[in-house]
């Protein structure tokens, strides 16, 4: 049980590692790229290669099963990016960034609704704020608060459809299917889903600029790492830890982010992100160590 549990972090955080990297990536793509079509060209990349590392097909599931994979496609693979990247047209970006790293808050809330084996302790909810302030510091370094209805809105509710996602995979761990099928399905029905939202964004199905090396890179970088492997390992993460345990990890984009400008974009690093980078580890583990104590105590009978 405890190998599975430090997998299951380790798995969470090569993930969050990853994902908090991709904005170099897609700000490349996007010189030559609409938000869109980079959605759609990196799941179809993810999809076909989880088909070619596990051929196998995903049998015996029933009707309702089929919904919940459909459900969970709609909201992690389709819904919540095309509203991240609607939000971004119409408020900054360090507004999406923080309002995202809300969506913790709303799995603890859905999973304690949903999932009766998940109740945070109030510490969750401590860590919590301890990691909005971080993030907050790390995200308007530098930048004015402009708040923009319609985006932050949007973003918002981009936070709480992943957090819809979050509890629907815990719920599809539970089917006792391995991991890159559910996987696969989830990726199948987001897939479909985006597809009718190609014809209302400005949707061009050019392969050839994929003949630029810089582009082929990145989509590459996006569909099988962002894509194909952070999926499963987030998917193996919640069904390792819960919706509530690894949803904490979302803290961690930000402070990945700035790391990253400063390894690969060479920025330098102000008081105000190295003040937020360690408010939001902390709120991280203020988080996570209550949870872990919680669990801890009930093995050990202290808890009823």
């Amino acid at each position: 049980m405890k190998g599975k549990s430090t997998a299951g972090h380790l798995s969470a955080l090569l993930t969050i590692i990853i994902w908090g990297t991709t904005f170099i990536s897609t700000k490349i793509l996007l010189a030559d790229f609409q938000p869109v079509e980079i959605l759609f060209f990196r799941f179809v990349i993810g999809l076909l290669a989880l088909l070619v590392v596990y051929r196998r097909r995903l049998k015996g599931t029933n009707r309702q099963q089929e919904l919940t994979f459909a459900i969970a496609g709609l909201c992690g693979i389709c819904l919540y990016y095309l509203l991240e990247n609607i939000a971004l047209t119409y408020t900054m970006a360090s507004n999406v960034g923080v309002i995202i790293s809300v969506a913790p808050f709303f799995t603890a809330i859905l999973s304690h609704l949903f999932l009766k084996e998940e109740k945070p302790h109030a510490g969750f909810f401590v860590g919590f704020a301890v990691a909005m302030v971080g993030i907050a510091l790390i995200s308007f370094n530098g930048s004015k608060l402009e708040l923009n209805p319609t985006g932050d809105l949007l973003a918002l509710l981009a936070a709480l459809i992943w957090a819809c996602y979050s509890v629907l995979t815990k719920k599809i761990s539970s089917y006792g299917c391995h991991t890159i099928l559910t996987t696969r399905r989830v990726f199948c029905y987001g897939t479909l889903f985006m597809l009718p939202p190609l014809f209302l964004f400005d949707f061009k199905p050019d392969l050839t600029r994929f003949g630029n090396p810089v582009y082929l890179f990145n989509i590459l970088f996006l569909g099988l790492g962002a894509s194909a492997l952070c999926f499963v390992t987030w998917n193996f993460a919640v069904k390792a830890l819960g919706a509530v345990k690894t949803s904490v990890y979302i803290y961690m984009v930000p402070v990945i982010t700035v790391v990253t400008s400063i390894g690969v974009l060479h920025e330098k690093i102000t008081a105000l992100a190295a003040g937020g980078t360690v408010l939001t580890l902390a709120g991280l583990f203020l988080s996570e160590s209550k949870l872990l104590l919680r669990k801890e105590a009930k093995q050990n009978g202290l808890e009823k």
